[in-house]
């Protein structure tokens, strides 16, 4: 029987130079169970998520499939390197290498550009035909219906928290300058079948979850659709989180549905306090005098809000960032993160900064988040860069995430979002005192 492996690499932490260790994987990603659910039925399937998983380079295999999120993709390079010293054949994915593959294609002997649903199994077949991989399989989806339900198994079987992932739909309709999913989508929405969701919904909750997480990018782009699947998850009686913009805020109705159906948490990209930013990054369809309200409004409902945050736009100052501490301890956000914003390769942000000649360099190791890697408006970058972190360390001091957790009132209306907020937050601040941008996966 012909075996793949697949790998989740983790990413190296900026002070040790060693690959970032958890206890348990709390957010579990999708696209290895249900790429197992696509492999031929001759075919075994490993699988190993290096953030709680040592991999044994020596274990016999025919194929190794890497994929590559974010900073991460240096991990992928290397644990790459090392299977094709002991001669096994690598084909690397994931959205860093669809939208660089000039940058890891010398490390691999075949690419997965894009949606893997079709590629993989030929990838597979073309081997067990040939031996050998095409250079490159781009194969994308235009339809999300017919997937077969995800071999979750592949995650029960290892260290995890309290919930399994579900997907809905996949891109986003907005087209925001400095964002990944931008660039590979362009603004196209894909949804599956609202039953089709509910069957993965139902399996999870016969594996013994009350839990489970949309991991949609923007599971509110379509209100009548959501409004829909709401409707037919509130009955399994589970609690669910997911992401999506602070525009689900202006549509009341909608919004009390999903907390009746069950939505305990929901990630939002606020990005800046600055409206100049955030109308320079073309996100000026969210406007900064009516956050504090829309978040009230969500919160009100009892979901907990995980707020993605980035400073280093045009419009930012020392002042703004001072600010955005302030308006993240007053509205009692539980879960902030932050990041320098960065130009991505590929997006259209990453373009502009590169034809105004305000990169640094090109050296991509260094693009992390937490790197200025560009010439910011306002500031010197060392200074933003010291800001970044002096904005983690207010924010996450044991005082602020005391506040912002078990002090806050929603803590009483959903005590396991918020429970969870605090420790998620413990960890943060491990990494942020290591000097390393906080990550939980």
């Amino acid at each position: 029987m012909p075996k793949v492996i697949l790998i989740q690499p983790t990413q190296y932490g900026s002070k040790t130079g060693e690959p970032c260790k958890q206890s348990r994987i709390f957010l579990p990603g999708l696209v290895f169970p249900l790429l197992a659910s696509y492999a031929p039925e001759n075919w075994e399937v490993k699988v190993y998520i290096e953030v709680v998983d040592t991999i044994d380079f020596d274990e016999e295999c025919d194929i190794v499939g890497i994929g590559a999120m974010g900073h991460a993709v240096f991990r992928a390079i290397d644990i790459a390197k090392e299977f094709r010293k002991r001669g096994k054949k690598v084909f690397m994915g994931g959205y860093m290498v669809s939208i660089m593959p000039d940058f890891v294609k010398e490390h691999c002997d075949s690419l997965v550009i894009g949606d893997g649903e079709i590629s993989f199994p030929l990838l597979l077949r073309d081997f067990e035909s040939t031996g050998e991989l095409k250079d490159v399989y781009d194969n994308q989806l235009e339809s999300l219906e017919n997937i077969p339900l995800p071999k979750y198994e592949i995650l029960t079987q290892k260290k995890i928290g309290y919930m399994l992932p579900v997907q809905a739909g996949r891109g986003c309709p907005h087209l925001c300058s400095y964002c990944s999913i931008a660039c590979l989508y362009k603004g196209k929405y894909l949804f599956r079948p609202v039953d089709d969701v509910i069957r993965d919904i139902k399996r999870i909750k016969e594996l013994g979850f009350k839990r489970f997480i949309l991991i949609d990018d923007n599971i509110a782009s379509n209100p009548d659709y959501l409004s829909e699947l709401a409707d037919k998850i509130k009955p399994l009686k589970m609690q669910w989180a997911s992401q999506c913009s602070i525009l689900i805020a202006k549509n009341e109705p909608l919004l009390k549905k999903i907390a009746a159906s069950g939505c305990s948490m929901l990630s939002i990209g606020l990005e800046s306090l600055s409206q100049e930013g955030l109308n320079s990054l073309r996100k000026g369809w969210v406007r900064t005098n009516e956050m504090t309200t829309l978040i009230k409004r969500i919160q009100h409902q009892g979901i907990a809000i995980a707020s993605e945050m980035i400073i280093g736009t045009d419009g930012d100052t020392q002042e703004s960032i001072k600010a955005t501490a302030d308006f993240i301890i007053k509205n009692k956000i539980p879960a902030p993160k932050f990041y320098i914003l960065t130009p991505l390769p590929g997006t259209d942000f990453y373009k502009e900064m590169k034809s105004k000649d305000r990169l640094l360099h090109e050296d991509f190791s260094q693009y992390t988040a937490a790197s200025c890697v560009f010439k910011p408006m306002n500031f010197q970058p060392k200074q933003l860069e010291s800001s970044y972190f002096n904005l983690y360390k207010r924010v996450y001091s044991y005082r602020n995430i005391i506040y912002r957790t078990l002090l806050n009132m929603g803590l009483f209306k959903n005590p396991l979002a918020y429970l969870f907020a605090f420790f998620g937050n413990l960890v943060y601040k491990k990494s942020i005192r290591h000097g390393d941008a906080p990550n939980i996966l």
